[in-house]
């Protein structure tokens, strides 16, 4: 398990803050899903009296990720596979929020927030245990100077650009965090603390794993996140919580509609019996040709080359092999096995600036989907909203 605590600032009140989160939950919900295969499906949202935090919000949502992967793999992949269930108790100004995905169980992610009205600089809001403070490791994060992709850059997303209409509050300088603290109290400051536990038990691939969820599905994702909410605050600003009600009320039913049209729309095809258009046919047999041709080489002469006890638990290659010689297309089980050795040879081979490179939360979502077909071989659960 790979243990980080993130300190991130906002130059605003802790109340407000409130407003900001839950204003951009819901707006990039309804911005990011278009069907069963790409978004967000909210299946609770209530009150709890009996949970973290004591009293607060409870949610359970589906993130749908067949989209974001090619349709020949897709197609192979039982539907467990293609989402990722995210339970949250908001009993602010604490939360926790856990994410799984149903074909991966040895996965998870717990993140933990307490939100205070200082700059980050208390030393263990968590009260954490003597063995957890070793493991953990604190990454301060400032939405002013850190920095974001390119491709993900908005002009209007920029904190040194962007000054609120209704607030006044803006432009950011650089070192707007050393500004607030040699004149604390003449603007509102807050800091969101983030104990967030990635874990990946798998052999071969956890450290890189749980290191690339973190920088890419975690970090990544806060700093651009915190940025947006800095600067949507025009939006958001003046806003009641029974107004976000009303609004995530809105959401869900939008949501819910989404899914509905999706639905029907696959039962349509179904019943013109399902025909797929040659098109895609023939990306599906390109894509098995490719697979097979590929396993050829890596078990060239019937044989694996020995990698340790990873490669012995999965030396199916030959057999595969032998299979793709005499024509027969492989099963969904040795496709599968096939790409649990890909992966740990990939990830004895490759170096961590080869393996880091991915762009944000789809590429998390896209890395959960290629994983749970191999890992139910082994042993048969952004966007990331915790934020």
């Amino acid at each position: 398990m790979l243990i980080k605590e993130y300190r991130i600032p906002m130059p605003m009140s802790v109340e407000e803050y409130r407003i900001a989160q839950l204003y951009m939950i819901q707006k990039k919900s309804r911005e990011e899903s278009c069907g069963e295969g790409s978004g967000v499906e909210i299946l609770e949202n209530k009150p709890y009296t009996d949970g973290p935090g004591g009293t607060g919000q409870y949610t359970h949502k589906v993130y749908h990720i067949g989209m974001h992967i090619p349709s020949w793999f897709r197609s192979i992949l039982p539907k467990a596979a293609l989402r990722v269930e995210e339970e949250s108790w908001n009993a602010y100004p604490y939360t926790r929020t856990r994410y799984t995905c149903p074909f991966v169980e040895k996965f998870s992610i717990d993140i933990e927030t307490y939100y205070k009205p200082d700059t980050g600089n208390q030393a263990d809001v968590f009260n954490m245990s003597a063995t957890e403070k070793r493991q953990r490791s604190i990454d301060p994060i400032d939405i002013v100077t850190d920095p974001i992709a390119a491709h993900e850059y908005k002009v209007e997303e920029d904190p040194r650009l962007y000054k609120s209409t209704k607030t006044q509050r803006g432009p950011l300088r650089d070192d707007w965090i050393e500004e607030y603290n040699n004149n604390p109290g003449k603007t509102p400051i807050m800091c969101a603390y983030k104990l967030c536990k990635v874990e990946f038990r798998y052999w071969g691939m956890q450290s890189k794993i749980e290191r690339f969820i973190h920088d890419v599905g975690l970090r990544k994702v806060m700093v651009r996140a915190h940025r947006q909410a800095w600067c949507w605050q025009d939006e958001w600003y003046g806003l009641t919580m029974e107004d976000i009600r009303q609004l995530e009320l809105e959401t869900q039913l939008a949501l819910a509609r989404k899914m509905a049209q999706f639905c029907q729309a696959e039962e349509a095809i179904e019943a013109n019996g399902g025909a797929t258009s040659p098109d895609k046919e023939q990306e599906a047999k390109e894509a098995i040709s490719s697979i097979e041709a590929e396993e050829v080489v890596v078990g060239s002469g019937d044989t694996l080359q020995p990698r340790g006890v990873l490669t012995k638990q999965w030396s199916t290659s030959s057999r595969s092999s032998r299979s793709s010689k005499r024509g027969v297309s492989p099963s969904r089980h040795s496709l599968s096995e096939w790409r649990m050795q890909s992966i740990a040879r990939d990830s004895d081979d490759s170096s961590d600036e080869e393996f880091f490179d991915a762009h944000g939360k789809q590429q998390l979502l896209v890395l959960f989907s290629h994983l749970s077909a191999p890992v139910r071989t082994c042993h048969p659960s952004l966007t990331l909203h915790a934020l």
